[in-house]
């Protein structure tokens, strides 16, 4: 599906299909936004044409194409190509689906490109996209991200407050269904880090190089790729945090239970050790001879009696003075 936004000379908004194409290259003044959903693998080769025909690398269309890949940064010629790691789905325990949005950047035209729907692509294509492609295509790429990467960070806050009942939940009583979320959370923290890692050396690349599609003070984009920076390196630190918090919180349940197991094994040694001589004793007068010479004390029943009440009395007091009990 292939939706179109042109602003022409004048700063008049058309919002449209492949048609504005044509009006787009007969007006040298204009600007475009073309934006293409993918419609499968069997649309591939027509997509791949339409983006050759705009002016697009080969490279750069294989690299979109493909179901699975980093975002990254590429310079060529006549334009840039930037892949991003959008939002197709997200939600506040982190379960997320990500989808790859590739943007063509050139002077007078931006080409987004993904097989999914992106909601920042939709928002701007919505309200403003057309105030910031009226100022230039790098601009208007900028602010998708932008808006993709706050919805990222919304979800991530939301996820604070998640953290945070977990957390009182697994001081209060913590059991092993806790344990396995908290360990759910960590990996799908440890995939949204590796995005948000990636983000950030793209608008590193982008803030160090010498591209003249992005060195236009003059139209604030210095203070835009800041402004996207600072929110990746956020989301970045975030995750970082949480991910460092949910570790903490394995360690401590972990150090917990083993400490309480310990306890439990303590008992249990002191109760075989106080059982053990007695035992012995029991066995030992139990066994089945005929001349064994303390069988003939008339009193002999209560004096062992008492000698295994005093084993087990002192042994008890013993314990209890090493501080096992």
């Amino acid at each position: 599906m292939i939706r179109t936004l042109m602003i022409n000379g004048n700063g008049q908004a058309s919002i449209g299909g492949e048609e504005l194409v044509h009006d787009w290259r007969n007006d040298a003044s204009s600007r475009l936004w073309l934006d293409l959903t993918s419609e499968g693998l069997e649309q591939h080769q027509t997509e791949r044409q339409v983006l050759l025909g705009l002016g697009c690398h080969a490279l750069a269309i294989e690299d979109a194409q493909r179901d699975r890949h980093p975002p990254k940064l590429e310079v060529f010629d006549d334009h840039v190509f930037i892949l991003y790691r959008g939002i197709a789905r997200f939600d506040s325990q982190l379960h997320h689906k990500s989808q790859s949005i590739s943007f063509f950047i050139s002077e007078r035209l931006l080409i987004t490109y993904h097989p999914l729907p992106a909601e920042s692509i939709n928002r701007l294509m919505a309200g403003h996209g057309g105030i910031h492609l009226q100022r230039c295509p790098p601009q208007l790429a900028l602010r998708i991200m932008h808006t993709s990467a706050g919805m990222y960070l919304d979800h991530v806050l939301a996820f604070e407050d998640q953290l945070s009942d977990l957390e009182d939940a697994l001081h209060d009583q913590g059991t092993d269904a806790l344990m396995r979320q908290l360990m759910g959370y960590r990996s799908r923290l440890v995939k949204l880090r590796r995005i948000f890692n990636y983000h950030q050396s793209i608008t590193d690349e982008l803030k160090s190089s010498d591209l003249a599609l992005f060195d236009q003070p003059d139209l604030g984009l210095d203070h835009t790729l800041n402004d996207l920076h600072d929110r990746f390196e956020r989301l970045a630190s975030l995750v970082s945090m949480f991910y460092d918090i949910c570790g903490d919180l394995i360690d401590g349940y972990l150090a917990v239970t083993s400490h309480q197991l310990n306890n439990t094994m303590r008992v249990l040694t002191v109760i075989t050790a106080i059982f053990i001589p007695l035992g012995f004793l029991a066995g030992l007068y139990g066994m089945n001879f005929e001349y064994i010479p303390e069988l003939k004390f008339h009193n002999g029943y209560f004096i062992l009696l008492g000698t295994m009440a005093t084993l087990a009395v002192g042994l008890l007091a013993w314990f209890r003075k090493l501080r096992w009990l």
